[in-house]
């Protein structure tokens, strides 16, 4: 009835002289169940992730790994629920359904280009197995390991660079594998336009190399036994691996057995003998076995008397160099 502040099915609220288009006593029933839909599922969802967190108390990486799983399903389902449940309240028409649904991807796809390519992003790392949460990776110019995927956003927990790219933007004070204690989020896109290096899901080693420099008059024969005995020392112990898992490696990854073993290569320089041992170790284990093998080094090197060479420059012609004092005048001297 015009003039009353109350509406029936279909018919437009009219208030304060206006009819109000849209609201009816239709939509504000629909509006209410939408808010208890979302309520409800919200809720439901934040329960069951909070009875798994109470459930997987165990700190080991399985169940880490089973628990990050576990919410990721109950976020992604609770997500299902609210897209389904709000398009059956509020499109019941299978006709407005379509209409609406068309108009909604064009806006959103002109609109939301980053945002939809990044969700697309996050399904494609769920069902390519890209990485998963407490993989090291490097993505986005950001390398570190994983500690959380959203679906728009990764979490990396960022650690440092080499030295030889420590000039690389942003710029990076620590020079190794280890832990910066900044927290990077990238881009769920990012898999699409660059490469994606994961140093932990299906190999969880990685070959490093040092090298040092020795003088040509040193015994380069101990020098070596030194540098390869380091090696064995703090490097992955293959005779501790099983003959299946040395098996499956060279099966799946093409690794032969003698890509294990330490060994050292000898480079000549202008300035000295450059020997590198290269071993294997495994994905979070370097910095610490690099500096034990260091220490190592360097103690078997003094008790042997070889020094670790550095540059040293021939000066192979000088001119002739003239001194003269200045001429004092006369007058001047005699007055002193």
């Amino acid at each position: 009835m015009a003039g009353s502040n109350t509406a029936i099915r279909g018919v437009p609220l009219h208030l304060f002289g206006i009819d109000w288009v849209g609201v009816n006593a239709e939509n504000g029933r629909k509006l209410v169940l939408s808010l208890v839909f979302v309520a409800v599922v919200l809720g439901g969802g934040f329960g069951l992730r909070a009875l798994v967190g109470l459930v997987l108390t165990r700190t080991d990486h399985a169940t880490l790994q089973t628990k990050f799983w576990t919410r990721q399903g109950i976020s992604l389902l609770a997500a299902v629920l609210l897209v389904l449940g709000l398009l059956s309240i509020w499109f019941n028409d299978p006709t407005r359904l379509a209409t609406a649904f068309g108009l909604l991807s064009a806006g959103l796809a002109f609109a939301l280009q980053q945002v939809i390519t990044s969700l697309a992003g996050y399904f494609v790392i769920l069902r390519g197995a890209t990485f998963t949460v407490g993989d090291r990776i490097s993505m986005g110019g950001v390398r570190g390991d994983v500690l959380r995927l959203g679906f728009i956003q990764t979490t990396i927990m960022e650690m440092g660079q080499p030295p030889a790219v420590q000039g690389a933007s942003p710029a990076m004070w620590v020079r190794s594998r280890q832990f910066t204690g900044r927290i990077v989020t990238v881009s769920n896109a990012q898999i699409f336009s660059e490469p994606v290096f994961n140093y932990t899901r299906d190999f969880p080693f990685i070959w490093e190399e040092m090298a040092v420099p020795v003088t040509y008059q040193a015994d380069r024969t101990r020098a070596e036994a030194v540098m390869l005995e380091a090696a064995r020392r703090h490097a992955l112990d293959t005779n501790a691996m099983t003959v299946e898992a040395k098996a499956k490696l060279q099966e799946r990854f093409g690794v032969e057995p003698v890509d294990l073993e330490p060994r050292v290569f000898y480079r000549i320089t202008d300035n000295w003998l450059e020997l590198t041992v290269r071993f294997i170790l495994g994905t979070h284990q370097i910095r610490g076995a690099k500096d034990a093998m260091s220490r190592d080094i360097l103690t078997a090197f003094d008790a042997a008397g070889i020094g670790i060479a550095s540059a040293t420059y021939d000066i192979v012609g000088l001119p002739p160099i003239r001194v003269a004092s200045p001429t004092i005048p006369e007058a001047e001297h005699e007055s002193r």
